[in-house]
């Protein structure tokens, strides 16, 4: 009687469960979880790997190596471009159970696993006094590696930048499994070619991240949370560049454009402002200390009773969380206008933001399609979408056609097609718009350094991928829940 061999992917796997005993998932819905991230495309891996410590990943990158198999690293799932979707196939990499947190108040550095998630090194840092600023909407969910790996940014980044700057030392393994640190938990470090930046928003495609050094800063002793009613678009982008020209320094800026704010009445089913809907909207933030807030306090109302047309300035906590709420309602409430989005995350210089809106209404008409945008206004960074039903071909088709000019348009503008969500599969078809051929030879040339066999998150950001032509699937991800929101 012959016997069937196995194949080499299968003797891996088989090998790797010997490694990693109580590791290693292979059934139904293991895999279908770890198929799809919040771009709700799902392609099944043949396993999923749930390390329990860093020197795990090291066993597992070997292996993969050697036999040539995929790795996609995982943390949370919350990306938007697809960056943890293994699309071709192979293990996931699940580092979620990497959640070690170690702070150094008189360094003020945290050291924490890949997989602690946002919001719980938020609330331990502050409960030593201290604050972490990347404040991404996925927080409560989003993991710091993944934070890294695609250089997350959030509402205050107009004050406080983005997780690069923060980032101190990282700890992981390249693709052959080697084990590396690139810095340490020091301020200065400039020991060799500087090979943290090139992890950082690399999207695991060079190696896998398992702890990082952070920056932290002190809390600020006090914010002040206020919103802006506009009754259009140009009058609260003009006061974005008017408030930034005055001196006034927001920890942070968002915008919402009247497109947006339907929406978010419409799914809450009540106006944000008493008599006042439908209008171009502002959420500002400001802290530091006291007297600096109140100042700036001062400065921000004294400037905005000028031209907006409404203004509420929270006076508790509580009022401050129902601004926020605003903000946070926008993506989930935008499905009452179809089922599908195309997100981008483009930056423009601050001063052109007003014409990438005039674009973005000018398209709307031209393709028949709603374009809701909002972001933070502080940095040029707006998240612009174009909705549509998957299942109507011919709104697919203008999506695809609508993206491309928008794309294009942001180039023109002196911008770039993503400030945060990385390039992933959702982007990738637009790589060679925003860069030369030279330069993206040389993107690749890092990428065949570091990744020789190609194992490493394959499929992303340099193999175009046209996220149109693919079915989401219908799932109740984590994070798809929001409450009604009011601000009166």
């Amino acid at each position: 009687m012959l016997t069937r061999k196995k194949s080499p992917s299968s003797k891996a796997l088989t090998m790797l469960r010997r490694k990693l005993p109580g590791r290693v998932y292979t059934d139904t819905s293991s895999c279908y979880e770890a198929s799809l991230d919040n771009l709700r495309l799902s392609f099944l891996p043949d396993a999923v790997v749930k390390v329990k410590q860093a020197q795990d990943i090291g066993i597992l990158l070997k292996l993969a190596h050697s036999n040539g198999i995929a790795v996609t690293p995982r943390g949370a799932g919350s990306s938007t471009t697809g960056s943890a979707v293994p699309v071709n196939g192979g293990w996931v990499l699940d580092v979620s159970a990497l959640k070690s947190i170690r702070i150094d108040t008189v360094s003020k550095i945290a050291t924490v696993g890949a997989g602690v998630v946002t919001h719980k090194l938020q609330q331990r840092a502050a409960a030593r006094g201290l604050f972490f600023p990347p404040d991404p909407s996925s927080k409560k969910y989003s993991t710091i590696g993944g934070n890294i790996a695609c250089n997350a940014g959030g509402m205050r980044c107009v004050k406080y930048g983005v997780t690069r700057d923060y980032v101190l030392g990282l700890e992981g393994y390249l693709a052959d499994g080697s084990r590396v640190q690139w810095g340490l938990a020091l301020k200065k470090y400039v020991s060799g070619l500087n090979l943290r930046d090139l992890w950082i928003g690399s999207e695991g495609t060079l190696g896998v991240i398992t702890a990082a050094s952070l920056r932290l800063l002190p809390m600020p002793d006090k914010t002040c949370t206020a919103i802006f009613a506009f009754k259009t678009e140009a009058a609260a982008l003009r006061a974005v560049v008017g408030l930034l020209k005055a001196g006034i320094q927001p920890s942070i800026l968002e915008f919402l454009d009247r497109q947006s704010v339907t929406c978010a009445e419409e799914f809450t089913g009540e106006p944000i402002f008493s008599g006042c809907s439908g209008g171009a909207i502002l959420l500002i933030e400001l802290d530091g200390h006291k007297s600096e807030v109140r100042n700036q306090r001062k400065m921000l109302l004294s400037f905005m009773s000028q031209i907006a047309v409404y203004q509420h300035v929270a006076s508790t906590a509580s009022q401050a969380e129902k601004i926020w709420q605003v903000r946070r309602t926008c993506s989930q409430s935008m499905y009452l206008i179809a089922d599908t989005k195309l997100n981008e995350d483009v930056v423009v210089p601050i001063e052109k933001q007003a014409e990438l809106i005039r674009y973005t209404l000018q398209l709307k008409k031209e393709i028949g399609l709603a374009t809701p945008t909002y972001g933070h206004a502080g940095d040029g960074n707006l998240h612009v979408h174009i909705m549509y039903n998957q299942s109507n071909k011919d709104q697919a088709h203008k999506a695809k056609i609508g993206i491309k000019k928008l794309l294009k348009k942001v180039v023109d503008l002196g911008g770039v097609i993503t400030g945060e969500h990385g390039i992933g599969l959702a982007k990738s078809p637009f790589l060679p718009m925003q860069h030369t051929q030279a330069e993206i030879a040389a993107m690749r040339a890092v990428k065949n350094a570091l990744d020789p066999k190609g194992i490493l998150n394959p499929g992303k950001i340099f193999q175009s991928f046209e996220v149109w032509n693919h079915t989401p699937s219908s799932v109740q991800l984590p994070w798809d829940h929001h409450k009604k929101i009011n601000t009166n």
